[in-house]
């Protein structure tokens, strides 16, 4: 986050801690995309990120007073998402969640006899996307919750190790020490399994789109994460740029290179509906409220 949009939020949320409703609105339209792609990339499915996304916005809400301002705000507010995600119920990928072994072998038994021959048209590049993403994020859920957080903080959203380790209420050595093993494990599983990382792997999208379709693991007609149909038509550009890196960094590469997701507008809805009911304090004497208010 450059420094203007940090500055831009500081001002927001002094203004909302005085009741302004104006900027507290502002204030969680700014952070509402990014905590809802923390969420979907820790619980993989969309409605289970949605619902996580409410309840880690109510709390940075109810919560915003006691924000001291002692470290960055985004920092603050993944603080309070870590402490929601990570005790979570098991939610519904977690529950099938592999083993990188045994989605090894879910891999290799789940190639089409017909591949995808016709890449270019609308509907194949959409299913392409689609296979990508759910299958990288799939390999997310490989990792038990400490190590995943650990791993999208520090390679997908490339936060330092001193800013991960405040955001998880652990010390710089031990977020490194959880890191680096989360790394080493997805670096090591896509390096010898994955095509989009290794092209003399066996696994390729194309190879998979018609299979996953006949088993139900993807639904044309009701896509969870190709969204873009410009950015799925990038893409292929983008990987040649990822092959060109250094091996071990070519897995947080391809997690960075997937689009930033969107939420329903069921969930939009009911932001604008939550955000409505609250009230605007800035010329009342009343606190702001809090989760006991």
């Amino acid at each position: 986050m450059d420094s203007k949009v940090s500055h831009e939020l500081d001002n927001l949320v002094v203004c909302a801690k005085e009741g302004n409703r104006e900027a507290l609105e502002s204030l969680v339209r700014a952070i509402q995309r990014d905590v809802y792609s923390l969420a979907m990339r820790f619980l993989w499915h969309p409605q289970d990120a949605e619902d996580a996304t409410q309840e880690i916005l109510i709390r940075v809400i109810t919560g915003l007073s006691g924000f001291k301002g002692d470290s960055n705000f985004r920092t603050w507010v993944y603080r309070v998402a870590s402490n929601t995600l990570l005790t979570l119920g098991k939610k519904r990928m977690e529950q099938t969640a592999l083993s990188f072994e045994e989605f090894g072998e879910a891999l290799a038994a789940g190639f089409s006899e017909a591949p995808l021959t016709d890449t270019h048209d609308v509907a194949s590049a959409l299913l392409l996307e689609e296979v990508k993403v759910g299958c990288t994020h799939a390999m997310l859920m490989c990792l038990d919750r400490d190590h995943r957080f650990a791993y999208i903080l520090g390679e997908i959203l490339d936060l330092d190790h001193r800013e991960g380790a405040e955001i998880l209420a652990i010390s710089p050595a031990a977020f490194r020490k959880r890191l680096s093993r989360a790394n080493t494990r997805i670096v090591s599983f896509m390096t010898s399994h994955c095509g989009l990382v290794e092209p003399a792997n066996a696994c390729h999208c194309r190879l998979r789109v018609n299979a996953a379709v006949e088993h139900g693991c993807v639904r044309p007609d009701e896509l969870l994460f190709a969204q873009s149909l410009s950015q799925a038509k990038r893409f292929p550009e983008v990987l040649q740029t990822i092959r060109q890196l250094e091996e071990t960094r070519r897995a947080a590469a391809l997690y960075r290179s997937h689009p930033q997701l969107e939420p329903s507008d069921t969930f939009m809805s009911w932001l604008t509906k939550l955000l409505d009911e609250m009230p605007d304090l800035s010329h009342s004497d009343k606190p702001f409220p809090t989760l006991a208010s």
